[in-house]
């Protein structure tokens, strides 16, 4: 039985079970449109169900000592590695990645579970002082109680295990959505991992489900505390607003269009590399993906020409080949809003050095320069496999079209000088920017997120304690207080 039989289900109190929506996700392999898995979408009745489960559950799941929590993680490890061939081959099937992209999730995974075993001791308490000399102050940091996960179709294993882990760790529940396009490695195959390693039930419940079948009940229910969201910024904005008008915290991981840099002394080759991998990694499909390739003029004919033809290298098809660089994007729908973009912005005036063939879901990639300043593709998210090159004249014009977006996650800068490229990457206005390598990083102990409409809050390390953690003040009185009546 593969995992898309045996986990098309809801995953509710540690019970597997069909959901009572009135339709059914199909879940189709994104690169021939086999049919996966059929799931019955979950209700709002199941909604209620999982964070009643994750409620009742999550308080003896904190008094538990963190030392017995941590075990969990150790055996969720351990079923990683000895199950890596069938999850990789689920996350081709489902999400169109290929060995390189596979093996980036997967190591990603490991990275997170064992920091999480980390985070279940990292949580301290502190004595502060008190103008009374008789008061100690006490501030205690506990979980917050349970918390909604929202997950995104791109790196669905990962981005769930991302929230998810730490979340447990700290002496949460949790209930986590995967998206509609990858509900088995963004939802199922979570919860099966930490089902094995003993998670006892009701912590995490998985549900399968559309808006247009609950609304915004997972938002809205009165038990979530915080609300950690990865998608798009257009989502993410109605996640936000609809949170705080039911004064839930929100951790929102959204969109990104990063320039990577490369300024008049960088190393060429070494450069074009980076730059290749930075926007063709999963076909493009990644917020941290560098959209633009920003290049100083005195080295844009040699670095344009080395770039066009290492992409003219990359092999397009079936994810499941290893030789494949690209493979094929989410959906038809993606496929033809990214060809769709292609083609007006080459009839706006963009010059096209390399023009990707489509294919249904295939899209080959596309290398476009000679944009006009107010061209509409330069400020927006460009999920495929597409690139701007963009001419620069010194380091305070590179600044300025780096910076010239609404968006603030990820970048790069290329130079043989690094206090030059530090220097240049402070006045960048993102939450993340990589002197010397590639826009697509994540690390677990490093906070990890974005600014303007890139996102608000962070995860990783500490910054996860602040996030699915609060903090309690208890003061004690050892003498006896004086009130004025």
């Amino acid at each position: 039985m593969s995992y898309f039989d045996e986990l098309a289900f809801q995953y509710i109190d540690g019970e597997w079970r069909a959901g009572s929506g009135s339709w059914d996700i199909v879940d189709f392999n994104p690169y021939d449109g086999e049919k996966l898995a059929s799931i019955a979408v979950a209700s709002v009745a199941e909604i209620d169900q999982a964070y009643r489960a994750a409620e009742r559950a999550q308080p003896a799941w904190a008094a538990t000592n963190p030392y017995t929590r941590r075990l969990v993680f150790e055996r969720a490890l351990r079923i990683i590695d000895e199950r890596e061939e069938a999850l990789t081959e689920a996350i081709t099937a489902e999400v169109g990645g290929t060995a390189v992209k596979v093996a980036f999730e997967l190591r990603l995974v490991r990275e997170f579970l064992r920091e999480s075993l980390h985070l279940a001791l990292l949580p301290e308490g502190r004595v502060l002082p008190s103008p009374d000399d008789t008061k100690e102050n006490r501030l205690y940091r506990v979980p917050v109680g349970v918390i909604g996960v929202i997950s995104p179709f791109n790196f669905p294993f990962l981005l769930s295990i991302k929230s998810v882990a730490p979340a447990l760790a700290l002496g949460n529940a949790v209930v986590l959505k995967p998206h509609q396009n990858t509900p088995i490695c963004g939802g199922g195959l979570v919860a099966k991992v930490f089902e094995e390693a003993g998670l006892p039930p009701g912590l995490l419940n998985v549900v399968v489900t559309d808006i247009a079948e609950i609304g915004d009940a997972l938002i809205e229910h009165p038990v979530p505390k915080v609300i950690s969201f990865t998608g798009s910024d257009r989502v993410g904005r109605h996640v936000a607003t609809v949170a705080a008008s039911h004064f839930k915290r929100t951790i929102l991981e959204l969109g990104g269009n990063s320039a990577l840099i490369v300024l008049d002394d960088a190393d060429l080759d070494y450069a074009v590399d980076a730059a290749v991998f930075s926007r063709f990694i999963h076909q493009g499909q990644v917020c941290m993906a560098a959209n633009r390739v920003l290049v100083d003029r005195s080295v844009e004919a040699e670095f344009t020409e080395k770039f066009v033809a290492k992409v003219r290298t990359l092999k397009v098809g079936d994810p499941a080949d290893p030789a494949t660089h690209i493979g094929p994007l989410i959906n038809a729908g993606q496929a033809e809003g990214i060809t769709t973009l292609v083609e007006q912005t080459i009839a706006d005036g963009a010059t096209a050095l390399l023009h990707g063939e489509s294919d249904g879901t295939l899209v080959g990639p596309s290398v476009l320069t000679g944009l006009a300043a107010d061209s509409p593709v330069l400020g927006q998210e460009i999920f495929g496999p597409v690139v701007l090159i963009i001419p620069f004249d010194g380091e305070e014009e590179a600044v300025r079209i780096a910076n010239d977006t609404p968006y603030g996650l990820s970048g790069a800068v290329h130079t043989g000088d690094i206090e030059r490229g530090v220097r240049v990457a402070k006045r960048i206005d993102s939450g993340m920017i990589h002197v010397n390598d590639s826009t697509v990083h994540d690390e677990p102990i490093v906070p990890f997120g974005g600014e303007k409409h890139s996102g608000v809050g962070r995860l990783n390390g500490e910054a996860v304690v602040d996030a699915f953690t609060t903090t309690k003040w208890i003061s004690v009185q050892h003498g006896r207080s004086r009130f004025p009546f």
